[in-house]
C-alpha cells in the first residue's frame, strides 16, 4: 500500500452537508473522518505553527496555504502516532480541505485521492435559505445574514470549486445533496464502500474483502438502473 494516506474527499458548496456526512461516515468501522475545522480547533497555540497561525488570524488575514497544509500534516501524524487513525486499516475521509487548487497540489505528496464525493446543490437559492435557517436554529445570528452567506458562496465558486479541475474526472462522483441526510448517505455509501473493500481488510474480522461485482448487482431483484442521481446543475 502507498505511504500516502488512502483518501476520499467530501466536496461541495457551503450548506451541502459535508460535515454531517463526514461525521456519520467516521462512525462506521474502517472509515476515519477529519474536518479542516477540527485541525484548527485542536492546534497548540504555544507551538511554532500555532504562533504563526495567530500571527495571521489576529490580523484577519488568511493563513498561507503551505502553513495550512503543514498544520494539517502534523495533526494527521499525531493521530497516527496515537493510533487514533490507522492508515493501514482506515479509509481517510476529509472535508474542508483542500480549499483551493494550490492546497490540492501541496497535498499530493500526502494523499492518494481515490474518490471525490461531490455533493451537488442544483438550486443555489434554496441552499442559501437552508444555511440561513440552520444558522438561526443554532443561534448564530451573524452567520444568518444573507450577505455573509452569499460571500461564502462567492469564495467557494471562485477559489474552491476549481479544485475539481485538479483531479481526474473519473474519480469524481456526484451525489444530490438536497435529499434527507439518510438518502444522501445511501448514495455516498454506494460509492465509497467498494473503494474501502478494494483497499482494506474487513475492520471487524481482519479478513480480506471482495468488492461486490457489477454482475452480482444485476442479478438481484428490482435492481436500480442508476447508482447516482441526475447530474443536473453540477458543473
Amino acid at each position: 500500500m502507498s505511504n500516502r494516506y488512502q483518501t476520499v474527499l467530501l466536496f461541495g458548496a457551503p450548506g451541502s452537508g459535508k460535515g454531517t456526512q463526514g461525521k456519520i461516515l467516521g462512525a462506521i468501522p474502517g472509515f476515519y473522518h477529519l474536518s479542516c475545522g477540527e485541525v484548527f480547533r485542536t492546534l497548540d497555540m504555544s507551538s511554532k505553527l500555532g504562533k504563526t497561525f495567530m500571527e495571521y488570524s489576529s490580523k484577519g488575514l488568511l493563513v498561507p496555504d503551505d502553513v495550512t497544509i503543514e498544520m494539517w500534516h502534523q495533526n494527521m501524524h499525531a493521530r497516527t502516532v496515537l493510533s487514533d487513525y490507522k492508515p493501514h486499516a482506515d479509509l481517510l475521509v476529509l472535508d474542508g480541505i483542500p480549499r483551493n487548487a494550490n492546497q490540492a497540489k501541496l497535498l499530493e505528496k500526502h494523499l492518494n485521492v481515490l474518490a471525490i464525493i461531490h455533493l451537488v446543490c442544483p438550486n443555489k437559492e434554496e441552499m442559501i435559505k437552508r444555511l440561513r435557517r440552520r444558522a438561526l436554529k443554532e443561534n448564530r445570528v451573524d452567520d444568518a445574514k444573507e450577505e455573509v452567506i452569499r460571500k461564502r458562496w462567492q469564495v467557494y465558486e471562485k477559489e474552491t470549486y476549481p479544485v475539481l479541475d485538479h483531479y481526474d474526472p473519473a474519480i469524481v462522483h456526484e451525489v444530490d445533496a438536497t435529499g434527507s441526510p439518510a438518502r444522501v448517505l445511501e448514495h455516498i455509501l454506494e460509492e465509497v464502500v467498494p473503494i474501502q473493500e478494494s483497499h482494506f481488510n474487513n475492520p471487524i474480522t481482519g479478513e480480506k474483502m471482495i468488492p461486490e461485482k457489477a454482475g452480482a448487482k444485476a442479478s438481484q431483484p428490482a435492481a436500480k438502473p442508476s447508482k447516482r442521481p441526475a447530474k443536473a446543475g453540477s458543473r
